[in-house]
Order: structure tokens, then C-alpha cells, then sequence
């Protein structure tokens, strides 16, 4: 059973996961980065660019889930050495530090709140993160073309993308077609009808939307939209 909440850290999702059997799940790209509590070990989840499989048997997962380009700065690792990995907490941090916040979280009353008071902790001692940043994912979530979202922020193409790279994982291209995947579940999964969904989400047509759904998440619009139910 999966389950979440708004954090208290601005942004961030609380949640926890405890599947009912064995069996395989699968993690869609967001464009988000997640401290992870598993069987009493902090790991962290790298940008995805493609589903991540999950198997094994059952047991409880509690996650903090970090808006897209924040996590880099508390965590104190860029995002593309994180691209499509999943890595124990002691392989990024001196293993002192991160047993005594592995300790920390599961000391609290539950996993999800120690992780969320971490979360909160880690923020407070980085300061707020880079605006340009939020005006990044924002412009490439309204569709805007990489060029013209470079000269609206007033960087360089390649600034964009070195800046994108270490907050996001991957150059803004790719930022943006993770993004436009999520656009268009979230019409698809409202009841919107799949060529409507393609043409409001900013895909050619609903030809195009099948075939980058696919390579993204492995499966078909259809198939996606029935295991979520």
C-alpha cells in the first residue's frame, strides 16, 4: 500500500510504500531525487531517465521525495553521478555521518518522520536553493523550447545545460521530456482521452505519445494507465 503527504520542507513529498506480495513494481521518471529508508538503511534514488524495475519480497519503504534540482545541494553530490542508480547513503557520505543519520531516522517515531526531520535539518544548514533552478523546470514544463528558455533566463545554451546536468541529472531536453511524460499521465489518469492528452501534454500526436511513453516507462499508455488502477 502506498501512501503520501506534502512535506513540511517546501516541495517535498512524504511517503511510504509496504507492497501486499512479492512481485515487481515499477518507478516512473519525474525528475525528482528521493532520500530513502529501507530495513533500517538510507539510500538515495538518482533522476530517473527510464521506469525503474523494483522486485523482492515485500517490506516497508518510507521515502522523502525531493522537488526536481534540490536534492543536489542538500545531499552535497551533483545528480548526473546519480543518473538511473539506486546507492547506500554510505557510499556518498563518510560512513560516520551517515550511520549517525541512519541512526537518527530510526530512532524517530517512524521512518517517514525521521526522514522528513533529516530532510529538514540538511536544508536549514544549505540555505534556499538556487531560483533559477525553479524558473528552469518551470519554463520546461510550460513547453518552451530549450533555446528560448536559455535566453529568457539569460544564460548561455551550455550553461543550461552544466547547470542542468548537476541539479537535474541530464541536460534540459531530457528534463523537459520527463516532464512532459508526467503532463501527460496526470491528463491521462483525470479520464482525458489519450489523443487529447497528446496534444495538450505537447506531443505531435497520439502516435508520438505511445512511442515516448514506451521508451520511458517500458510499457504501453494503455497498460500504464490499467496497473495504476
Amino acid at each position: 500500500m502506498y501512501a503520501e503527504r506534502a512535506s513540511r520542507l517546501t516541495g517535498a513529498v512524504v511517503w511510504t510504500n509496504t507492497p501486499t506480495a512479492p512481485g515487481t513494481g515499477r518507478v516512473l521518471p519525474d525528475g525528482c531525487m528521493d532520500l530513502l529508508w529501507y530495513d533500517g538503511r538510507l539510500l538515495v534514488a538518482g533522476p530517473d531517465t527510464r521506469a525503474h524495475v523494483t522486485e523482492g519480497a515485500p517490506g516497508t519503504w518510507a521515502g522523502v521525495r525531493f522537488r526536481p534540482g534540490t536534492a543536489p545541494a542538500l545531499l552535497g553530490v551533483p545528480a548526473h553521478e546519480l543518473r538511473d542508480r539506486r546507492v547506500d547513503l554510505t557510499d556518498l557520505w563518510p560512513s560516520a555521518r551517515a550511520r549517525r543519520l541512519a541512526a537518527r531516522v530510526n530512532a524517530a517515531p517512524d521512518p517517514a518522520s525521521g526522514l522528513e526531520e533529516a530532510a529538514l535539518s540538511r536544508a536549514a544548514d544549505t540555505g534556499p536553493p538556487d531560483p533559477l533552478l525553479r524558473r528552469i523546470v518551470a519554463a520546461l514544463d510550460e513547453g518552451r523550447p530549450v533555446a528560448a528558455t536559455a535566453d529568457e533566463l539569460g544564460v548561455s545554451a551550455r550553461q543550461l545545460h552544466r547547470r542542468s546536468l548537476a541539479a537535474f541529472g541530464y541536460g534540459p531536453k531530457t528534463l523537459a521530456r520527463v516532464l512532459r511524460l508526467q503532463r501527460a499521465l496526470a491528463l491521462a489518469r483525470a479520464g482525458t482521452p489519450l489523443a487529447e492528452t497528446a496534444a495538450r501534454a505537447g506531443y505531435a500526436d497520439q502516435a508520438h505519445l505511445t512511442r515516448d511513453v514506451r521508451e520511458l516507462t517500458g510499457v504501453a499508455p494503455g497498460e500504464l494507465l490499467a496497473r495504476r488502477g
